[in-house]
């Protein structure tokens, strides 16, 4: 009678053991991994770009071109659209993070008549090189 309660509670450590294991590794494994992409704003399209001529475009025709700006700011009685794309990658493995952002800025600059009188394009970075992570620059 006493050794059949003995090997019931071996039975019962063990069982109990394997689950705790088996919870560990679960947790582990589902929340130790995180990829993530996103994009924000719509892609430039290099000729729309540079169908934008300085002292000849427009306010209207920019913006029948290029669609409404993603913001409007106002300088010194100049107003200037504002159009961005931003693509973010980011993954996590355990408790090892990595973040790249790519963005692509437009400005337009108009004149009090709302005639264009510059035009300022940030071009994207090359891909960056392969790096192993936290490791490198």
């Amino acid at each position: 009678m006493g050794r059949n309660n003995d090997s019931s509670r071996v039975g019962m450590r063990v069982i109990a053991s394997m689950v705790l294991v088996t919870v560990l590794w679960t947790v582990g494994t589902v929340t130790g991994c995180a990829f993530v992409r996103g994009k924000y704003g719509d892609q430039f399209d290099p000729a729309d770009v540079e169908s934008i001529k300085k002292g000849v475009s427009t306010r209207t025709e920019v913006a029948a071109r290029l669609g409404a700006p993603d913001r409007i700011i106002e300088v010194n009685e100049h107003e200037i659209f504002q159009y961005y794309h931003y693509d973010m990658k980011s993954g996590t493995v355990l408790f090892f993070s990595r973040t790249n952002i790519k963005g692509q800025d437009l400005y337009v600059f108009f004149n009090k008549d709302g005639v264009v009188t510059d035009v300022a394009f940030g071009k994207p970075k090359p891909p960056p090189k392969f790096q192993f992570w936290p490791f490198g620059d």
